[in-house]
């Protein structure tokens, strides 16, 4: 059996009570490839595309403090950028489409667990839940 590395998710399966974006969309660095002087701009291996970032908070109450923000890589061209916040809230809700999450062992001291990596192709306004919050 050939399990993909990169698993197909749907945002309401991973994110049931939504996300907020708590910082701004910013290119992710190639560390192989950049030096002090000379940043690289990192690209995806498969697809051909620029790789950004932009940190979420996980509004699922639930969720531990230590995986309660998480950062969602984006592919794309050029820099995607965040939709509007009209809620009147300090971070500006979003979702994403085509998110797919990659597990991988989160070492921590003598600890290790099971973390998991999101990319995601692009990001929107959440469909209905901004109006409700505003």
């Amino acid at each position: 059996m050939a399990m993909p590395r990169k698993i197909k998710v749907e945002f309401g399966e991973v994110f049931p009570f939504g996300v907020y974006a708590v910082s701004e969309v910013a290119p992710v660095r190639d560390f192989d490839r950049s030096t002090k002087d000379k940043p690289v701009h990192a690209v995806d291996e498969e697809t051909g595309l620029l790789v950004w970032a932009v940190d979420v908070m996980d509004a699922d109450p639930e969720t531990r403090k230590t995986q309660r923000q998480v950062t969602v890589k984006l592919l794309a061209k050029v820099q995607p950028v965040l939709p509007d916040n009209k809620t009147g809230l300090p971070f500006t809700p979003v979702e994403f489409e085509g998110l797919t999450a990659t597990p991988y062992i989160a070492e921590n001291g003598n600890r290790s667990n099971l973390a998991w990596s999101f990319r995601a192709s692009g990001v929107h306004a959440p469909k209905g839940r901004a109006e409700r919050a505003a």
